[in-house]
């Protein structure tokens, strides 16, 4: 079978093309303009030193529209780690997502500015993003005084900064779209990525530290150490997908299971499914199957383990790296899944997926061998205080205050589409709640003023099948990935929608619907607002 291409995980998008390499400006001072027309370019730091770039059209119309970007690496990657290595940290701004120079001028042709912020730290930034946010939207309009609108969208950790945005201040903006939004609560995405990681060194490789890292360079080195070991025994799974091999250096947990006759892809997949990883990839559909013998024990058997490792590559290294700098600001390990029941988490599940996972006795002896009375998988406690440290850091609601724009890929590996669910969920609350305020109104007013609908959820859906073969019946995973796949893998016209939606709303003070928004998202390409469309919520919310 020819090999999978592993993913690299959370490749850095590319930077504005129209906005300069930012001039070091004092902190806290005047923004430094060029002065120069159509497009003005103004550079700044926010007083706690975050770089920002501002872009003003000379038919500025009193409407900025600030783009957060999303998670970006606290730490320098060497060039030996395969995939995302050579890796340097930045802070350049961002002022619209990747740099899409069609967005950009967009914006401009409607007479709206565009800025963002690289922020003061990068990695898990929450709490001082949103303070800078803050800052940077004043420093605009005193610079602009003109300025009568603010226009809020971000993609990934950019989202929830968003999100938190119209959350604490919605007096600020007019309109927002957090895309590929990460959870509500990061530790519902940190959980996915915990427990994956954790399946990982349990059963693969038990010298796989997966938390509680050192203070400082140290722990630098050990998480170094662990992307290394991650992505070489994902490139071993990757190698026994078709017989079944485990990798050499699996623990004794998993060489019995092996002795047993367990093949490691099933293995494999259970790990993705206890921790709420999508079974579509971006090469795997987990429909499709090669012409002759295999047409359909491929898809039942195979696929949804090869998507599992496409994904769960992402999901290791986002463990990686966001565990890292998490343990470093909230003072030691937080992961705990020591009362975790990984069993009830799969009960759908296990019967789904029976075939991929080779049947009820594998799948017993599977979650047997990952329970808590197996002293050869032990669990993971985290730090009382720590964990406290976390829970005190910025944690968004959800709450829907000004007019919201959600866009995400079904099958996101590193923010799961049941993040925004979960908001959709909320909402459903939030509104009936209005209309029952509304009508407790009427009861005494006579008048009736019905709630606006304050939430647009747009889903990047998959393809109906993808998967391409050989001739010789092997998989093909040198194209681009899916729709609906991969880490906010969004097309210009979807990010042209979500512009020109937020355009809309924030000029009416409402979302297009209806005919016109399912028509514009059909035209978009893989896009539907179709509220029958119900994601799983992330395996957080199971309470266990």
């Amino acid at each position: 079978m020819k090999k999978v291409r592993i993913l690299s995980l959370l490749s850095v998008t590319a930077l504005v093309t129209t906005v300069l390499v930012s001039v070091p400006v004092a902190a806290n001072a005047a923004p430094m303009c060029d002065g120069k027309s159509p497009i003005q370019t103004c550079v700044g730091a926010t007083s706690d030193g975050a770089p920002y770039a501002m872009q003003v059209p000379a038919n500025f119309n009193g409407t900025v529209a600030m783009y957060s970007h999303g998670y970006r690496y606290n730490v320098d990657i060497p060039s030996a780690i395969p995939l995302i290595g050579g890796y340097k940290i930045t802070n350049t701004p961002e002022p619209v997502p990747g740099g899409n120079a069609e967005v950009a001028k967009y914006f401009f042709s409607q007479g709206i500015a565009i800025m963002g912020s690289g922020f003061a730290r990068q990695g898990w930034n929450l709490d001082s993003a949103l303070k800078t946010n803050v800052e940077l939207i004043d420093t605009f309009k005193k610079q602009f005084p003109a300025t009568k609108k603010v226009i809020a969208w971000g993609s990934s950790l950019g989202g929830a900064i968003t999100q938190g945005l119209t959350e604490t201040h919605p007096e600020l903006v007019s309109a927002a779209a957090p895309m590929c939004m990460a959870t509500l609560e990061v530790d519902a995405e940190l959980t996915m990525a915990g427990d994956f990681l954790w399946g990982l060194k349990t059963l693969f490789d038990p010298s796989i530290k997966a938390g509680n890292y050192s203070a400082g360079a140290a722990g630098v080195a050990e998480s170094y150490a662990d992307l290394g070991k991650v992505f070489t025994v994902m490139g071993k799974l990757q190698a026994g997908i078709a017989t079944g091999a485990w990798p050499d250096t699996s623990s004794a947990t998993g060489k019995a299971l092996e002795a047993a006759g367990v093949p490691s892809r099933s293995a494999l997949l259970l790990l993705g499914l206890i921790a709420g990883i999508p079974t579509q990839s971006a090469h795997f559909d987990s429909i499709s199957g090669p012409t002759g013998a295999l047409k359909l024990s491929f898809p039942l058997a195979v696929s949804p383990a090869l998507a599992v490792l496409e994904n769960g590559t992402n999901a290791a290294a986002l463990a990686v790296l966001a565990t890292q700098d998490v343990e470093n600001q909230v003072g030691g390990a937080y992961f705990d899944n020591s009362k975790t029941d990984y069993s009830s988490r799969i009960e759908s599940e296990r019967v789904i997926f029976n075939a991929a996972l080779s049947g009820n006795t594998v799948i017993d002896a599977l979650l047997g061998a990952l329970s808590a009375a197996n002293p050869g998988a032990p669990r993971a406690t985290g730090n009382a205080a720590a964990k406290a440290k976390l829970a005190a850091l910025h944690h968004n609601t959800g709450k829907i205050n000004i007019p919201t724009i959600l866009m995400v890929g079904v099958a996101d590996p590193i923010t799961p589409a049941g993040g925004s669910q979960r908001v959709v969920d909320l909402y459903v609350e939030q509104y009936a709640a209005e209309k029952a305020a509304a009508l407790k109104a009427y009861g005494s007013t006579k008048s009736y003023v019905a709630p606006i609908n304050k939430l647009l959820m747009l889903w990047n859906t998959t393809p109906a099948s993808y998967t391409k073969f050989s001739e010789t019946g092997a998989p093909i995973t040198s194209g681009p990935a899916a729709q609906g796949t991969n880490h906010c893998n969004f097309t210009t016209k979807q990010l042209m929608l979500v512009a020109k939606s937020l355009v809309q709303a924030a000029n009416t003070g409402k979302l297009p619907s209806g005919g016109p928004i399912a028509s514009a998202a059909r035209k978009a390409g893989n896009l539907s607002v179709d509220k029958g469309i119900y994601i799983p919520l992330p395996k957080y919310y199971s309470g266990n």
